[in-house]
């Protein structure tokens, strides 16, 4: 598949620009200033469902065992090894003993799991007690080690619900990006409806035979699939290593909320106007007799007229006066 395809094969059609509403904040003027851009753990998304797998037994049993001791055996390895290297201990007798304790592990979660499947209580209906179990266990470690960060985006400036929702109720910021070629591999539009299941088989090539097309495929089940409630957002998602990073994007604009305060304007075009590459400036009006928005250029000047401001000076002006 190439970077231009989606999971589904169609083309992947970037729109020119794509938007990140904002609140006013600490972050923002970080974001804004040192051209950084913030991915962030999907476990804190307002969605509950958002990136919660359903893995589907659609395999045989046997898979599904080497796909969970493989999963169970990875993540030990990397736990240990995270903390061998924080105490500097990489000898050979080191790296056996992760060896050694990681196989251990796995097979302690294969044996628990069988032994979980005799409960007479559990159903045994298709696809079987050992088969559901097993399904659970991929769940809860593809969960415990889907390290992504996902940085959203949107491909509107005027959504009403947006601003209301993540752009401080319209008193906020929109940040626009362009997309560089080398970025546009990692950008995904978000799928809206369908299910929450991911296939048993999918996690397995991935795992076992750490297959590509797999890989995409369960990314794009966990990741790039939303209930069809929130469509409005015509969200695209740029996946990445957690927290902040450098922008693999180009900023092009910004557009402020209706509420924004002009003070919060001068300040961000202050901020940015030595950029090396310059960026627009919108500010966000209605349109009158409708509940529709458009933008229109910010004057900066004007602005820059205004701002910054000293309070004392027309008191100084009225000293000035003969007979004062």
């Amino acid at each position: 598949m190439s970077e231009h395809e989606m999971a589904d094969g169609m083309p992947k059609v970037i729109p020119p620009v794509l938007y990140k509403y904002r609140h006013f904040d600490e972050r923002t003027v970080e974001l804004l200033c040192a051209d950084t851009v913030y991915y962030a753990d999907p476990s804190t998304f307002n969605d509950p469902l958002d990136t919660k797998p359903c893995v589907e037994a659609d395999c045989d049993v046997a898979t599904m065992e080497r796909t969970v001791y493989e999963l169970v055996r990875r993540r030990v390895e990397d736990e240990m090894q995270s903390g061998a290297r924080a105490v500097k201990y990489r000898g050979p007798k080191t790296m056996a003993h992760i060896e050694k304790h990681s196989h251990a592990a796995a097979q302690r979660m294969i044996d628990g799991l069988r032994y979980d499947a005799t409960d007479p209580e559990r159903c045994s209906d298709p696809p079987g007690p050992l088969a559901s179990v097993l399904a659970y266990a991929i769940e809860r470690e593809l969960l415990k080690q889907y390290n992504k960060g996902i940085l959203s985006l949107a491909t509107r400036y005027d959504c009403p619900l947006m601003w209301s929702h993540y752009g401080a109720q319209h008193r906020g910021i929109c940040i626009g990006y362009s997309v560089p070629q080398e970025a546009q591999r990692q950008l995904h539009e978000v799928r809206y409806g369908g299910n929450r299941n991911v296939r048993a088989s999918a996690v397995a090539k991935m795992v076992l035979d750490r297959d590509e097309q797999a890989r995409i495929a369960v990314d794009a089940a966990v990741l790039l699939r939303k209930a069809p409630d929130w469509h409005y957002e015509r969200e695209w998602r740029l996946l990445g290593s957690r927290g902040v990073v450098d922008s693999p994007l180009e900023m092009a604009e910004i557009v402020f909320g209706m509420r924004c305060s002009t003070t919060v304007m001068h300040a961000v075009a202050s901020a940015l106007s030595g950029r090396v590459k310059p960026v627009q400036f919108y500010e966000m009006i209605e349109v009158r007799g409708t509940f529709e928005l458009r933008r229109s250029e910010l004057d900066v000047d004007e602005l820059s007229a205004a701002y910054p401001r000293r309070a004392l000076s027309i008191f100084e002006e009225f000293d000035a006066l003969p007979g004062n």
